[in-house]
């Protein structure tokens, strides 16, 4: 099994910065398939970034430009920097890892970015 603990949620304003982080543990010694979704107020949740087993990385059109995606290996940690936010941007983020077969998940991290 895969474990993810997330950090870094809270309350900023308009035009702020939030940086999530998101460390997997488990059976695994690494874990290549790893991202963020989010899922806003009455929405379903959706990729806001990820890294593919190459280490590619995909945003979702919406935070292009403003959220950056990164790794540190070592750590099986992921990081989601998030600048510019806007109030739409608000939402609960959750850490996602695909190991052998199985889709894991966070339990999420709220952030609210105020108008």
């Amino acid at each position: 099994q895969v474990q993810l603990v997330e950090s870094g949620g809270g309350l900023v304003q308009a035009g702020g910065s939030l940086r999530l982080s998101c460390a997997a543990s488990g059976s695994i010694s690494s874990i290549n398939l790893m991202g963020w979704y989010r899922r806003a107020p009455g929405k379903q949740r959706d990729l806001v970034a990820a890294f593919s087993s190459g280490g590619s990385t995909n945003y979702a059109d919406s935070v292009k430009g403003r959220f950056t995606i990164s790794r540190d290996n070592a750590k099986n940690t992921v990081y989601l920097q998030m600048d510019s936010l806007k109030p739409e941007d608000t939402a609960v983020y959750y850490c996602n890892a695909y190991h052998r077969g199985i889709d894991y998940w966070g339990r999420g991290t709220l952030v609210t970015v105020s108008s």
